[in-house]
């Protein structure tokens, strides 16, 4: 025993310790460095750049690590590179770990729930913001296990390193033992040591999943620092220039109208006084000739439409029927195959020029226009908490100071019936406080056009009329120009101005509330009407 621990302190074990370190470092270092690129490559989108990292993977996940540090230490001297033993070692150890890293990283990224990423896109962020501030700080939580595994993995491998006279740990242990012929003791001892540094590498992992760990009570400060954790403490908010808030001011309702809420449940000299406000108003939105089509299926076909500011609009249909689609048009999130849309007058996706933009040029258009977007799904940020949620791409995206980003989330907090619940994460909130936050974040600039995608229906029952009661107040307080797909009959005749009917690819009826909804005069629609009704109209007359 006491030869045991004489080895656990033998300098010539210990300065094998330093060279395992420093192998692992280089391998993990430039393993994570390669990875990266070789994640970067099957997530472009290109098939020339993706078949190459896949090639890549392919031979170095195939081929033994001991054979890649014989090949860089030996074979590539005969081409002119030379290295030391320990720099090949890290080398092959790097190009080894690369595709298993690159894999790790692909995976957290993808695993990102794909409607938070639309929800970025519609936000108007580009897409460096959307990784840094939504997908990355996501997909760590999720990598730092494996990525824990992969250390201790390249630590163990290191010991490979041997067979190229690296005098690492395990080589120095197994000359130290055939001097002595102390085996026992001598790797006894080595065990001890490669025991201790994988388990300071869990340990590590612990601390890391610990501290990002959402869940967990934290103070304000380190609260923000785990929506991203080294760049907050960085580059806080409170230390950034305070920049004007910009005015993204709604599209006045001309003054003749009434409120939005009488356009359908009012009285009809209400509804025809507003009916010749809303006509003298500017054209907000604008569709011309949209075509488009998934495969053999056709979605739209030379469809047009235009919604006059102030205009509240209603998108009804069957499922399927293209309603959630068009929503995704008028803000770009879908291609189409032919015709354009305008809002404000800017045809989206297209310069001045009549130039496809590009992505970070559209998402900056995004902005400019105005357009705010709720989601059926509520595609809140995960890791972000409600008020964060609303702040976040204020702050991000539009530049505004931290003090102007939570003044106007507490307003919003405060108007949606959610200021007690404003820094708790969105899988703590119902689904009806969830789509309220939705909708706070979506109208926070105070954009012109607010389009709402079924906001009630991933709702339960007794969740709709509280999302309801928002959005009428919405109609009523801020004339914001509105496209809502759903199916509530009844909220779509309190609130609507106009009622669209969508199906086969085009429109079908298009007309003012209360008469498409009471006296439709196409089949289509009044046969969804009828399915649909089941006593949900006010059955007031015309």
């Amino acid at each position: 025993m006491a030869l045991f621990y004489h080895y656990l302190t033998l300098g010539y074990l210990l300065h094998g310790i330093a060279l395992t370190l420093l192998v692992t470092a280089y391998g993990l270092a430039g393993g994570l460095g390669a990875g990266i690129v070789l994640a970067a490559m099957q997530l472009s989108g290109q098939r020339w750049m993706a078949a190459l990292a896949r090639g890549y993977t392919v031979v170095f996940r195939g081929t033994p690590l001991i054979l890649q540090m014989v090949f860089v230490y030996d074979a590539l001297p005969h081409f002119g590179i030379r290295w030391s033993a320990v720099a090949s070692a890290g080398v092959a150890l790097a190009m080894n770990e690369a595709p298993f890293i690159a894999e790790i990283l692909r995976s957290g990224i993808v695993g990102v729930d794909r409607g938070q990423v639309l929800a970025g896109r519609a936000l108007g962020m580009p897409a460096r913001v959307l990784m840094r501030h939504v997908v990355a700080p996501q997909a760590i939580r999720t990598m730092i296990p494996a990525f824990g595994n992969e250390a201790v993995s390249a630590l163990k491998n290191s010991s490979l390193a041997s067979f190229i006279s690296v005098q690492e740990l395990t080589l120095r242990s197994t000359q130290l033992a055939s001097s002595t012929f102390d085996f026992f003791s001598v790797f006894f001892a080595s065990g001890l040591f490669y025991l201790l540094l994988t388990g300071t590498v869990s340990l590590l992992q612990l601390i890391a999943e610990r501290v990002l760990d959402l869940d967990r009570p934290m103070s304000g400060p380190a609260r923000r620092m785990r929506g991203w954790p080294w760049l907050q403490a960085l580059w806080p908010a409170t230390r950034r220039a305070a920049l004007p808030v910009p005015s993204f001011a709604s599209s006045p309702v001309p003054a003749t109208a009434p409120p939005a809420t009488q356009a359908g449940g009012g009285v009809a000299s209400n509804r025809r006084q507003r009916a010749q406000g809303l006509a003298a108003a500017p054209i907000a939105v604008e569709v011309r000739d949209l075509t488009m089509s998934y495969g053999k299926q056709c979605i739209f076909s030379a469809l047009s439409l235009r919604v006059h500011s102030g205009e509240v609009v209603a998108l009804l249909g069957p499922s399927g029927s293209g309603k959630s689609t068009l929503l995704r048009c008028l803000n770009r999130l879908e291609t189409w195959d032919s015709g354009s849309v305008f809002i404000s007058g800017r045809r989206i996706g297209m310069s001045a020029g009549g130039v496809v933009l590009s992505t970070s040029a559209l998402a900056r258009q995004r902005v400019e226009v105005g357009v705010g977007m709720v989601f059926q799904h509520f595609n809140l940020f995960a890791h972000l908490s409600a008020r964060e949620n609303i702040a976040g791409p204020l702050r991000w995206v539009h530049r505004w100071s931290a003090a102007a980003a939570d003044a106007r989330t507490q307003e919003l907090l405060d108007r949606v019936g959610l200021a007690d619940r404003a820094d708790a994460l969105p899988r703590h909130l119902s689904g009806g406080q969830q789509q309220r936050v939705a909708i706070a974040r979506a109208i926070a600039t105070r954009p012109r056009v607010l389009l709402l995608d079924e906001p009630t229906s991933a709702l339960d029952p007794e969740m709709v009329g509280e999302v309801l009661d928002v959005i009428r107040r919405l109609a009523s307080e801020e004339g914001l120009t509105m496209l809502i797909s759903t199916h509530q009959l009844r909220f779509a005749e309190e609130v609507a101005d106009r009622v669209v009917f969508l199906a086969q690819g085009s429109i079908v009826e298009d007309g003012p509330a209360h008469e498409v909804l009471h006296t439709p005069s196409h089949p289509l629609t009044s046969r969804f009407i009828r399915v649909m009704a089941a006593g949900q109209l006010s059955g007031e007359p015309a």
